[in-house]
């Protein structure tokens, strides 16, 4: 296989997108570091110029899959305002969107078991994308009455683990796992009930 021209950053950027597509087809054990070579075109010993091990090839994808997922957070939030209610639920459309759109970068985030801590870089964007949320949750909160409303983080993480479930469930063709709803509805739903026991929109009928 004949080597490509890369420079610089682009070997690394090579490298990552490799591994991306061998995420998404074996998982994030299932390939080597030969093998990212391999389908970048390049040697093996060039791999370890820039990565120790296979971890940290898949903690760069992670860290990448962040900043897009951070970003579209931050794009959905701010589609929906003013209305604080809209930006909430935008950003839940946001996570199913990103997860459907990026699978390898998703894969690398949420089911590599790499910690986000792994790397400084790593745990900022990661922060970076939790805070969107959280700020969306955070807007929402202040229309429940201050004694009767949860910390915003928490609000969060209820929004984020449903959202987190329904994709893992019914959005990546769990092997048995058949929905009768489409995801968005089955997470549209969810909300929906989680915001009117919290007195937020108004009850059906």
């Amino acid at each position: 296989m004949p080597k490509r021209g890369y420079h610089h950053g682009n070997l690394r950027q090579a490298l990552t997108d490799a591994a991306l597509e061998l995420i998404e087809q074996k998982g994030p054990t299932g390939f080597t570091l030969s093998e990212a070579a391999k389908q970048a075109g390049v040697t093996p010993a060039a791999v370890y110029r820039h990565y120790e091990g296979r971890e940290d090839l898949i903690a760069e994808c992670a860290r990448q899959g962040y900043g897009i997922f951070a970003d579209l957070m931050e794009h959905a939030y701010q589609s929906g305002q003013p209305s604080a209610l809209s930006a909430f639920e935008a950003t839940g459309r946001a996570y199913l969107a990103f997860a459907r759109r990026f699978p390898g970068h998703y894969i690398a985030m949420f089911e590599s078991g790499i910690s986000v801590n792994r790397t400084p870089e790593l745990a900022d964007v990661a922060n970076r994308a939790n805070a969107v949320l959280e700020k969306a949750a955070g807007d929402l909160s202040k229309h429940i009455p201050e004694d009767k409303r949860p910390p915003a983080s928490m609000f969060s993480a209820h929004i984020w683990a449903m959202s987190h479930g329904v994709v893992e469930l019914f959005a990546r063709n769990s092997p048995g796992r058949a929905s009768p709803f489409p995801p968005e509805d089955l997470l549209e739903s969810g909300i929906g009930i989680y915001l009117r026991g919290l007195g937020l929109i108004e009850p059906d009928g």
